[in-house]
């Protein structure tokens, strides 16, 4: 109770309005301003809608994670949770999450309902843990001024990765010294001894992959790796891996770690228009559908496009994305779990589900969708990001409860080979040892309880 109360201090809920006897369900949610308004808008509607159940929307709620997890410890969950996919496997295993598998089979709800990849991000083990409420998807975003004063075509986005590499150098502008004087010019415009010297500043650059660098272990998958084998093997230290990390430090190479950091140092804070795709710093950014609002918000005369990010070899690998979701979920121990999955089935049937992703302007995560949907978006790509979401190349974050650890590891492996501290065998070795040996620990815990934990799993009814 000391958690809610912490939470009810922290949201200024105030006091609360009455129920008139309806089941009152309690929903924490980590969203806050234009974003909870769209979630609180469906909530209201759902309160409207039936006499009988009430939901009480907690908003705001920072360390959503770790504030359920003790909550569930302490036998004292909401009703309701939203949290993200990555923390599926941990909070499933530990037992911490209600399975959602018979309320949905009796609602009459199926896989072929949504977006593949949305439904499978809700499962583990053979179990639905959670339904989606709002999706995202990434892709290549591009300022057209700049790639106009390049010479560039503004409408026509790389195709490849090496075309990727190849328009990025044309858009970068470096200052120079030369006859005493400084110069700004396009880095293929170097000659090659100040391209060795590197005794340059960065101005503006083409295309960062450490920017903004929220999904570095993951640019394997634009090379056609995995980050581990499904089973029990992570592949840290594949040739995918190791040759995406040579991509990584070819920029070190390329423009010289002094450099790079001093450009990077020069950036703004992401959420302002000092955010270096928002002032004319980087020209080609890996952003999700929510950068549109933050584009119509800090550089609203941007002229911009979105497309998918190309692959190293485009022809195997089209339409390649990272995907990822806000979830509702169950805790374990919640205290009104049929009365939760009915609002969590509300959010999750066409109009609702409309509603909150038009309010958030991102895209829905089912099948089917209105034409007054799309009409009504803002977002002028909306229908890239759905079909890259489709996309049978659409990948997400392992599904392993050592998650966490692993992608620590990777961008301490990141950091390493960016300053040209060691080599990608070197640093990958390095990764697939320690995280592997966490995987281990862990699957031999998991097997000595595996058969218990799917026999409770599979027993349980909410009636």
């Amino acid at each position: 109770m000391a958690i809610v109360c912490t939470v009810l201090a922290f949201t200024g809920c105030g006091t609360p309005p009455p129920t008139n006897g309806r089941v009152e369900i309690s929903y924490w949610e980590k969203w806050t301003g234009f974003e909870d308004d769209a979630m609180q808008a469906v909530v209201d509607d759902f309160n409207n809608s039936q006499n009988r159940i009430f939901v009480r929307k907690l908003t705001g709620i920072g360390e959503v994670e770790r504030k359920l997890m003790l909550a569930t410890a302490g036998g004292d969950p909401p009703d309701v949770a939203g949290i993200w996919p990555a923390t599926v496997p941990s909070f499933s295993e530990k037992g911490a999450l209600t399975p959602l598998d018979k309320m949905v089979k009796e609602a009459g709800i199926k896989r072929e309902d949504y977006i593949p990849v949305f439904w499978d991000l809700c499962c583990h083990h053979g179990f639905i843990w959670a339904l989606p409420s709002t999706p995202t998807s990434l892709a290549l975003h591009w300022n057209k001024k700049l790639f106009r004063e390049a010479g560039l075509d503004p409408d026509r986005p790389p195709r490849s990765l090496d075309e990727l590499e190849s328009m990025s150098e044309r858009l970068t502008i470096v200052e120079v010294k030369r006859d005493g004087q400084m110069a700004r010019v396009r880095y293929p415009d170097l000659t090659d001894a100040e391209k060795k010297a590197k005794d340059f500043k960065l101005v503006q650059v083409g295309h960062d992959p450490q920017q903004p660098g929220w999904w570095m272990p993951m640019w394997v998958f634009w090379f056609g790796g995995k980050l581990w084998d499904g089973e029990r093997q992570i592949t840290a230290n594949s040739p995918e891996m190791v040759q995406t990390f040579h991509w990584l430090q070819a920029q070190s190479e390329k423009y010289g770690v002094d450099n790079r950091r001093a450009f990077g140092a020069s950036f703004g804070n992401f959420q302002s228009p000092q955010n270096p795709f928002f002032s004319d710093q980087i020209a080609m950014t890996l952003q999700g559908v929510w950068m549109y609002n933050f584009i119509s918000k800090y550089a609203p005369q941007m002229e911009w496009g979105a497309a998918p990010f190309p692959a190293k070899d485009p022809a195997t690998y089209p339409l390649v994305t990272i995907v990822d979701a806000d979830i509702l979920a169950i805790p374990k121990g919640a205290r009104h779990p049929r009365e939760a999955f009915e609002f969590i089935r509300y959010v999750n049937q066409q109009g609702p589900m409309e509603k909150l992703c038009l309010g958030q302007r991102k895209f829905s995560a089912l099948i089917k969708v209105s034409d007054e949907f799309y009409k009504q978006h803002p977002n002028p790509y909306i229908k890239e990001f759905v079909e890259l979401a489709k996309s049978p190349h659409a990948q997400y974050a392992p599904r392993l409860s050592v998650w966490g650890a692993y992608n620590d590891e990777m961008n301490v492996a990141i950091d390493r080979i960016m300053a040209l501290d060691a080599t990608p065998e070197q640093a990958l070795d390095t990764v697939q040892s320690r995280v592997q040996w966490k995987l281990d620990r862990m699957l031999t815990r998991w097997d000595m309880v595996k058969d218990g934990r799917l026999k409770e799993w599979s027993d349980y009814d909410a009636r």
